[in-house]
């Protein structure tokens, strides 16, 4: 009888042991969990060397090529987690395509948060230096996510850009050169809206009103500002060329541009513009038909529409580049000083050995 008695009290000191150690080992359990718990949640996650990164989620992608995507970027430190909590926050039901910046410091529910409520962060669209229509296309797609394919469609569908008021020779001009927010899912239809929108505020009553006392369309002051561009990259005498080119026009000459005749080509290389090229025929070759050629040359600049709005008043009709090749040029009234002009021009082309 006192060995079971012994035995018993043995049995329930083991089991107070027991349970303070159960107690200790949940605390520790629940304590590294709450740990790890915590890591996932908030822990940082991302690391981008301080560079400016962005993953790219497209159209129809799915919660594994979302994870990839994000993956590729290379900034993510533990990739386990992140899964872990996109499950967690049932991000496979709720991929959102878009751009989205990755910022050092992020955690996995910060991450997880933005990426599920599509919080994108805005392209600055910009477009510069464009002289033909495929390459507007071209240099859009590599910022938004409509394919050059799909952008040029548009630009070059006669029916929907007569709806805005453009055809296919002067709809770049409805692209106003400037910085623009939009977001990189943005659709080609709804930027070509975007465009018009802005074209339209570009246009202000002011600009207008400049434009009908110059008895000029809006698409033919782009035209014309796209070859005092191509003329000059001097903003101080754009306003000078432009009054040369109105002058021509007002008196019946031909305009005689030769950055017309480069485009009527099609080869931007040439440098010196030769006989053979004059000769070239093509509604955009200004020596051989009057007036202004269908469309704009390039994608001219606020700076080259404002010079043609206020043009300088003058009576020049001739003009040549300056054989200092400063970029300006020197401006005539009467055939007799251009031709001194120009020769002094070519004489410095030859010395350089320029020939076309």
């Amino acid at each position: 009888m006192a060995k079971k008695v012994a035995t018993s009290k043995r049995k329930k000191k083991e089991k107070s042991k027991v349970i303070p150690a159960l107690s200790v080992l949940f605390v520790l359990l629940f304590v590294s969990f709450s740990y790890y718990a915590y890591q996932i949640v908030y822990t940082d996650n991302v690391d981008t060397k301080d560079q400016a990164t962005f993953v790219y989620i497209p159209t129809g992608a799915t919660y594994e090529q979302a994870m990839d995507s994000i993956e590729a970027t290379g900034v993510i430190i533990d990739p386990l987690s992140l899964r872990f909590m996109a499950k967690l926050m049932d991000y496979d039901q709720l991929v959102k395509p878009g751009r989205y910046e990755l910022k050092d410091g992020m955690g996995n529910r910060q991450l997880i948060g933005k990426l599920r409520l599509g919080e994108q962060t805005p392209v600055k669209l910009t477009f510069t230096n464009i002289r033909l229509r495929s390459q507007l296309a071209e240099k859009l797609a590599t910022e938004i996510e409509p394919s050059a394919e799909e952008i040029d469609a548009l630009l070059t569908d006669p029916q929907y850009l007569e709806a805005l008021d453009f055809d296919t020779t002067n709809v770049v001009s409805m692209f106003i050169p400037n910085t623009y927010e939009v977001f990189w899912t943005i659709t080609a239809k709804e930027l070509m809206e975007r465009m018009k929108s802005e074209y339209d505020k570009f246009w202000t009553e002011e600009r207008l009103e400049k434009a009908e006392k110059l008895n000029l369309t809006q698409q033919q002051v782009s035209t014309l500002a796209s070859i005092v561009q191509a003329e000059t990259i001097k903003n101080d005498e754009k306003p000078r060329v432009a009054g040369v080119y109105l002058n021509r026009l007002e008196k019946g000459m031909l305009l005689q541009a030769d950055p017309t005749v480069v485009f009527a080509v099609g080869d931007f290389t040439i440098r010196r513009v030769l006989n053979v090229h004059l000769r070239h025929d093509s509604p955009y070759n200004t020596y051989r038909y009057k007036g202004l050629p269908p469309g704009p040359i390039n994608l001219p600049n606020i700076s080259s529409i404002d010079a043609v709005l206020n043009p300088e008043k003058h009576d020049y009709i001739y003009f040549c580049a300056k054989e200092d090749f400063s970029g300006y040029h020197s401006f005539a009234t009467n055939v007799a000083d251009h031709q001194a002009n120009a020769r002094r021009y070519q004489k410095a082309l030859n010395e350089r050995k320029i020939m076309k």
